[in-house]
């Protein structure tokens, strides 16, 4: 229903889109991915109006109506629910029942409906323009980044209620499972293009990575034909004889298709300094009660636990429960009113918050602050660490205070690479980052030999890394031995009832089937491992054959290269010396070993895209057993 001809879109000297086109059809739910700064935003104020392309078309049908989340707080009614109600179309402007259930799933509760909106925290103000959208119903919801504000429990509420959407969605978002849950198409901005592909956002880079790798074989291999060309056009150009080779290999030239470089773009690629640790727990916490105000609620309340040298702990719950909270005073950077934290000496501990941002200092730089976190760095380490985190070259001289928040997130990253450590407390680290970074900070995390405890609300990093979770529900706080599958199959999320926010309720195995990305299966550590080897084992016989192909391959390219160099210089041998029979056999030679390159060459892109496509089924069946992972 949306239909976007040659579209344009520049800022000065920096292009975003240059004659691109797509279509949102009826009853999709389209996601938009890009890298940051690659104009994700901007394309989705052209299509709500805000911003004009320098060239193109947004076509909208008459009557056809935007719905759009906007950050500025601009309310008028007295209370939460009237204030929701402003939101419904004429003809539905008394059924305050549409409201609650919205406000109910995003996490408002009873007593909420009748407060007023100015005595909420900015994030909730935000979900109350959220509600106010959703119960407009748009023909074209367009939502940018809609979980930033969202707890799990709301994102999970959220996925459901978009998936059941009857008409058009258009969406932004970093967090990969929530979109790979909710979209049936995907459009990608990439290098000024857009492409549109059915699927989620794993078919589309897939299928972008396969078309680059064809594309640069394609490149290299049409270099390397157009510069042996080149060369005997040079050597043989004032040869009368071969005056018809000469000129034929003119035109082979003129066909050839100009293939240009790909940019290489840069993603974060780093791992965390280790620090070695041989103790039994890095920190053993018992009867931890902690609350703000001396009679106010208590967040936390005679909580134990023992972390160990290589745990994965994930902190989840509801906003405002005390995750955060709890994630300081692990860390030490809060003392509990009661109870009792044991830090081993010899931890080594690592802390990213989302506050600690404020903790940098604007006059500095990128390098500097970096420098300050340990003065024992060499610059060109600093240099290294400042790369790793995309700040290369003289990005690194940025003063602080003109940084965006995500580039300022990747600089408090960068200061944790400066230091080893064996112990990392991450307080949701997604925030600000695209799907590329999000991908690379994922397996930073999986990669380190340290413990680390996160608060997450990305239900991709709960199913990848969690194997104890700190839960924390209306019934309290607790430790859950096991990973995030395991804990919505046996326990499940509490929320409160949708109709007019009655007591508490488990959510019922129906809602959670929607959430499982494999069956749980209960296996023991020997299983696994045995398992884990016999699909490695598996994967080396079936690659080794083709693996054995493709070097047997590049060793007949680089021999018939180095035949057809020495057929070349005897070529010119033979032509100084005016041997025109030489000639004739030299020539054929030639052709037959140039057949020979392009046919190696085009065996060799096929069987590398077998080998790719075998290497991805493993690795499919490799991932699929760490989610069944039970320990």
């Amino acid at each position: 229903m949306i239909n976007v001809e040659g579209l344009t879109k520049s800022y000065g000297d920096l292009l975003l889109f240059d004659d691109v086109a797509f279509k949102i059809n009826s009853g999709e739910r389209v996601g938009l991915v890009g890298r940051n700064g690659h104009g994700k935003t901007t394309l989705f104020r052209m299509v709500m109006g805000f911003e004009t392309p320098d060239a193109g078309l947004i076509s909208v049908p008459k009557n056809y109506r935007l719905g759009y989340v906007t950050q500025n707080i601009d309310f008028k009614a007295a209370t939460v629910l009237e204030e929701g109600m402003r939101g419904l179309p004429p003809d539905a402007a008394e059924q305050h029942w549409k409201v609650e259930k919205i406000l109910f799933g995003l996490g408002f509760v009873e007593s909420d409906m009748t407060r007023s909106p100015s005595e909420f925290s900015g994030g909730f103000q935000v979900r109350l323009n959220l509600a106010k959208v959703l119960v407009s119903e748009p023909d074209l919801l367009l939502l940018d980044e809609p979980t930033n504000y969202l707890d799990i429990t709301s994102i999970r509420w959220v996925k459901r209620f978009l998936k059941t959407w009857p008409r058009e969605v258009f969406l932004i978002t970093h967090d990969r499972s929530f979109m790979d849950d909710v979209v049936t198409h995907v459009v990608g901005i990439h290098r000024r293009k857009l492409r549109k592909i059915s699927g989620n956002s794993e078919s589309y880079y897939s299928q972008i990575a396969q078309d680059e790798a064809i594309y640069e074989k394609t490149r290299l291999k049409n270099e390397r034909r157009q510069k042996e060309m080149e060369r005997f056009i040079s050597r043989f150009r004032a040869k009368a004889r071969l005056a018809n080779l000469v000129q034929s290999r003119i035109k082979q030239i003129d066909k050839l298709k100009t293939h240009e470089k790909l940019e290489r773009f840069k993603t974060l690629e780093f791992q965390f300094l280790q620090q070695p640790f041989a103790g039994k727990y890095v920190l053993q916490a018992g009867g931890l009660s902690f609350a703000y105000q001396p009679k106010g609620p208590r967040l936390i309340d005679d909580f134990s636990i023992s972390i160990g040298p290589g745990d994965r702990i994930c902190i989840i719950g509801k906003n405002g429960s005390g995750k955060t909270t709890l994630l300081r005073l692990l860390a030490g950077e809060l003392t509990p009113d009661k109870g009792e934290i044991m830090r081993q000496p010899n931890v080594a501990a690592g802390i990213f918050e989302q506050t600690n941002i404020n903790t940098l200092v604007p006059s500095r730089t990128v390098e500097e602050e970096i420098q300050y976190t340990n003065p024992n760095l060499d610059r060109q380490s600093v240099r290294n660490i400042c790369g790793a985190m995309m700040f290369q070259g003289d990005a690194a001289l940025k003063k602080v205070s003109v940084l965006s928040g995500g580039e300022k997130c990747r600089v408090m990253i960068g200061k944790l690479l400066g230091t080893p450590l064996n112990f990392l407390l991450l307080d949701e680290p997604t925030n600000h980052f695209d799907l590329e970074s999000t991908d690379a900070l994922l397996a930073a995390v999986d990669a380190f030999e340290g413990a680390v405890v996160m608060v997450t609300h990305n239900e991709m990093f709960l199913h990848a890394l969690a194997e104890r979770l700190i839960v924390f529900q209306q019934d309290g706080i607790s430790v859950f031995e096991g990973g995030y599958q395991r804990f919505l199959e046996t326990v499940g999320w509490q929320t409160e009832a949708i109709e007019h926010g009655g007591a508490s309720q488990p959510v019922s195995q129906a809602d959670n089937e929607g959430y499982r990305d494999q069956p749980e299966v209960s296996i023991n550590k020997k299983d696994f491992r045995r398992l884990r080897s016999a699909i490695i084992a598996d994967r080396g016989r079936a690659l080794k054959p083709l693996e054995d192909r493709i070097s047997t391959l590049e060793d007949q390219i680089v021999q018939s290269e180095a035949q057809l160099e020495a057929l070349n210089e005897q070529m010119q041998a033979a032509s100084n010396s005016g041997d025109g029979k030489k000639i004739v056999g030299l020539s054929q030679s030639i052709h037959e070993c140039q057949n020979r390159i392009d046919e190696a060459f085009e065996e060799l892109e096929l069987v590398a895209a077998e080998a790719d496509r075998k290497r991805a089924e493993f690795d499919k069946q490799l991932a699929e057993l760490e989610a069944s992972k039970p320990f």
